[in-house]
């Protein structure tokens, strides 16, 4: 299995040739040359699978270079009960991802049970035993540089902590985040973790980041890596669990399942595509947004344009706050049916400031192919619907699982499985619970005073150069 970049002009790369980094030579983002095709009996014997098995069948695809017993020794170390713990009341952590039951066909797939209580953690715990792997076997160190709204940088540097040969430059919006967020990372006291907090907003960070990854002499220089969802690695890992969640959902392979996907880079989302494009069968997925409504604008009338930081709104989902979604890329690159020149000239536009539309030429008319839905969200919404799962299902549900499941209530349809993708443990926003339910959530055992902790960290003006010289002042 080789790896092309979405821009058409990089070399073909093996996995673990494209693992440590984030964005191709060219500014693109890198997918398989062909999505694996899997046949109905190869569907029928994951059925019966547990999440190391199936992150084994589904991975063993796409890491074809790593040999099987490493890569199988690598999953089983990252998918134990041990780290995916902090599961609800009655729900089995070797489940990994347990699917909890709303009322019939509804359901929550829950992936927040790592240690940092966030989806990130299924596939961040794995890139950073393969980071060690790899980096080991090479003989040589790395310098991560990555950015956050919230929980890629925890996910990220809990990941990453104590790792031989690895540092970790974690960008986020300062102020911008929860008081939770803020404290899991920046109470870090590791040598190997830096947190910048930038004056700006999450997409000025992400900007910070690829500035630096497109600068290729700095870049090999100083051994920058990336971890952000731009990686291919995380989204291959985030594959998984669609499998683990359709086959909870279903008794047989002739069902089709929806998904509802809290959405701000898209890359979640991304992973639930690929899936279906390897014959999962998917009927929808429902990209849910909040008020940075980027991509429902997309869905609903084939413009994308992406919005500048005066426009990025700070709400009460802030991990998705975002109004440029990196792996939308991946998409259109498929609805474009892979022409790297098309995707290079709509991005060249994108990065320049601008935006695209892709009804003139008739190739919106083909995003259903995809089976994709959108919905938008807002903070009285969320609050309504937070209340609501409460009231109605005695569950309660972190923001931006919240405008999943608003938006899964509007478009689900009779028959057909809704699976709404938990992204956090409410744990993580108090402020937002305490305002809709009136009463704090519980938080996971030694979570209990997190603020409380010292904390350390940097903040900087939005400048890639500025960053540039805090990782070379850190690392020489």
């Amino acid at each position: 299995m080789k790896y092309i970049s979405t821009r058409g002009q990089s070399p073909a790369q093996q996995f673990s040739e494209i693992l440590l980094g984030g964005l191709a030579p060219d500014g693109g983002l890198y997918l398989p040359e062909t999505y694996p095709q899997l046949t109905a009996d190869e569907l029928l014997q994951m059925r019966g699978m547990n999440y190391r098995e199936l992150a084994f069948a589904v991975l063993s695809r796409f890491a074809t270079d790593i040999p099987a017993a490493d890569l199988k020794a690598i999953i089983d170390k990252t998918y134990t009960a041990a780290v995916y713990c902090n599961v609800r009341a009655g729900e089995n952590p070797e489940d990994i991802t347990p699917l909890h039951t709303l009322e019939p066909d509804l359901h929550l797939l829950c992936l927040s049970n790592g240690p940092t209580i966030a989806f990130k953690d299924m596939a961040m715990q794995l890139l950073g035993n393969l980071f060690e792997y790899v980096l080991a076997k090479a003989g040589q160190g790395i310098n991560i540089l990555g950015a956050t709204s919230g929980d890629t940088g925890s996910s990220a540097e809990y990941a990453m902590r104590g790792k031989h040969g690895v540092n970790v430059f974690m960008l986020s919006p300062h102020g911008k985040m929860s008081r939770f967020q803020t404290a899991q990372m920046f109470s870090l006291q590791d040598p190997n973790i830096f947190n910048i907090a930038v004056n700006g907003v999450f997409d000025d960070c992400q900007d910070i980041v690829k500035a630096v990854s497109n600068d290729h002499a700095f870049k090999a220089q100083h051994k920058i890596g990336a971890v952000n969802s731009i990686n291919w690695a995380r989204v291959a890992a985030q594959i998984v669990y669609y499998f683990k969640g359709y086959f909870a959902a279903t008794s047989d392979n002739s069902q089709q399942v929806s998904f509802a996907v809290p959405s701000g880079n898209f890359g979640n989302v991304c992973a639930g595509h690929i899936a279906r494009m390897m014959g999962l069968p998917i009927k929808h997925l429902v990209v849910a947004t909040n008020e940075n409504d980027v991509l429902d604008e997309f869905f609903r009338t084939g413009v994308y344009r992406p919005r500048g930081s005066a426009n990025t709104y700070h709400t009460s989902s802030p991990s998705m706050d975002i109004s440029k979604a990196s792996n939308f890329e991946r998409f259109v690159f498929d609805l474009m049916g892979r022409d790297g020149d098309k995707v290079r000239a709509l991005w060249n536009t994108v990065d320049n400031g601008g935006a695209f539309d892709l009804n003139a030429d008739g190739v919106f008319a083909d995003v259903p192919r995809f089976g994709f839905q959108s919905g938008v969200s807002s903070h009285q919404k969320r609050m309504q619907t937070i209340r609501q799962t409460w009231e109605t299902y005695g569950v309660m549900i972190d923001t931006h699982t919240a405008d999943g499941l608003k938006v899964a209530l509007e478009l689900r349809e009779p028959g057909v499985p809704m699976l709404v993708l938990e992204t956090a443990l409410p744990a993580k926003f108090e402020d937002s619970i305490r305002e809709a339910l009136g009463r704090d959530p519980v938080r996971p055992a030694g979570m209990e005073t997190l603020e409380d902790l010292p904390q350390r960290f940097d903040v900087m003006d939005d400048d890639a150069l500025l960053v540039k010289q805090f990782i070379v002042d850190k690392t020489t």
